[in-house]
């Protein structure tokens, strides 16, 4: 079955993928979109939406045609590129689609993928209170030396730690330094798909964690997209964070009617 359907011709090989998991608060989408929006990228590709609650919209900007549960954004002048994920994938196509993902990273030969996603911040640990974002390599993953996730090596950025107790299975050890990812609340598919990386994986791979609390999160977002920008070296690519225009039209629902309120 075909994962993803170009919608212009377009070149993956040796760029970064960045791919926000629908997790708390929705902050990695809103991160990929003040990506998208500030470096300019336009959809290149649309994933099948056979994985994903069904959604369908208008596009951004009234572009020609709709928008659907996952797309592909990318600019050839750019070595990033970013998925955009709308709607939750189906509990019964999980496993599924964390292969198909996999399959495609690996045939597009992407020089490395940042995934990103949200935390819970009520299960936040008093030692996690210096810093809200956090990082996870996979130990499955080749170094990430010499790609344009080696600044993670050197970033003040911690490595995560599960702030909750889990259920770990006889074959697994007990922290993430004897090769297990650690659970990650409200963290989506982020776990599933990092410990559904094979032992032989050749594709350098990180993750990027923030916690946040539901609500108004534009703000968490631009921290986040920030730090991805710290990590990505995208900083002289930036010379402000452009919000997409859907933002100021909808992004939490219409106003309400203030004679609700005397």
């Amino acid at each position: 079955m075909t994962f993803i359907y170009p919608t212009k011709d377009f070149e993956c090989a040796g760029k970064t993928l960045i791919i926000p998991v629908v997790s708390t608060a929705n902050v990695s989408q809103l991160a990929a979109d003040l990506i998208i929006a500030t470096l300019m990228l336009e959809r290149v590709g649309v994933v099948d939406p056979s994985y994903f609650i069904p959604i369908l919209g208008g596009r951004e900007d009234n572009a020609p045609g709709v928008t659907t549960a996952l797309e592909l954004y990318g600019n050839p002048d750019i070595g990033v590129i970013t998925l955009q994920q709308r709607s939750p994938v189906l509990k019964s196509r999980k496993e599924d689609f964390v292969a198909a993902l996999l399959d495609f990273i690996k045939s597009s030969k992407f020089a490395c993928v940042l995934f990103l996603s949200g935390v819970d911040v009520l299960n936040r640990t008093d030692a996690q209170m210096l810093t809200p974002t956090y990082q996870i390599v996979p130990p499955n993953g080749p170094s990430l030396v010499q790609t344009s996730l080696n600044s993670l090596t050197s970033l003040p950025i911690p490595i995560y730690k599960s702030p909750v107790r889990q259920h770990i299975q006889p074959h697994e050890q007990s922290n993430q330094e004897d090769g297990v990812i650690p659970f990650i609340p409200g963290g989506g598919l982020t776990r599933r798909i990092l410990t559904s990386i094979p032992e032989d994986w050749s594709t350098p791979i990180a993750a990027i964690l923030q916690f946040v609390m539901e609500g108004d999160n534009r703000a968490d977002a631009n921290l986040l997209s920030a730090v991805i920008a710290k990590v990505l070296n995208l900083e002289t690519q930036i010379q402000e964070w452009r919000q997409p225009t859907s933002w100021q039209e909808g992004l939490f629902g219409t106003p309400h009617d203030q004679t609700l309120y005397g």
